[in-house]
């Protein structure tokens, strides 16, 4: 007889629970893998931690100065402190959530984000993601698809990020006051592409 470890027995109960159980489940393991361990972020640099979390999460990194999309874990090439910058994020179907976006600080490069069909993206998210520094010199692209929990004020918040040159916008279910957000979006960033598939 196989002996099971504690929290292996712990996973195998959780699936065993009805329907209601396993979306709890789910949610306290995405909890987890957006966890911040600023330890490893001192040790690793904060490139390659930020890496780890967001492919952990499902997500994909292109680093600078490669054409490829990083989504293997495994496959996260290793080298010198600060070899690999991130230059853009892909979070496609990802279950990052506001509690791992502590990660994103310190990153110097990114120049693009894209959230599409990512359940636990919420104001909160571009709010903290539109007050780090770093991002507000380097982000120039962003799509926002798909995130059901995105409301006017998250969208409002990202005129901080300055260098903002094209943000895509579609099937934002909650988006009450689309022309208006637009519009004082708009004013703030004079530069700023906004192109909107939002009916």
């Amino acid at each position: 007889m196989r002996l099971l470890t504690w929290s292996t027995r712990r996973i195998v109960s959780a699936h065993k629970q009805a329907s209601g159980g396993s979306r709890e489940f789910w949610g306290w393991l995405n909890a987890v893998f957006n966890k911040v361990d600023y330890e490893r972020i001192k040790a690793v640099g904060p490139d390659r931690a930020a890496a780890e979390w967001l492919l952990r999460c499902g997500a994909k990194v292109r680093f600078r100065g490669f054409d490829r999309w990083q989504h293997d874990y495994n496959g996260l090439p290793t080298g010198p402190l600060g070899r690999y910058r991130i230059e853009a994020i892909d979070a496609t179907e990802s279950c990052i959530m506001y509690r791992g976006f502590d990660h994103l600080e310190g990153l110097e490069h990114v120049e693009e984000i894209r959230f599409n069909k990512c359940i636990y993206i919420e104001d909160t998210c571009l709010e903290r993601l539109s007050q780090i520094k770093t991002l507000q010199d380097s982000l120039k692209n962003m799509t926002i698809v798909s995130c059901g929990n995105v409301t006017d004020k998250g969208i409002i918040t990202l005129h901080q990020l300055r260098n903002l040159e094209r943000l895509l916008l579609s099937d934002l279910p909650a988006l009450k006051d689309k022309d208006q957000t637009v519009d004082r979006l708009q004013t703030a960033l004079p530069r700023l592409t906004i192109e909107l598939d939002l009916d």
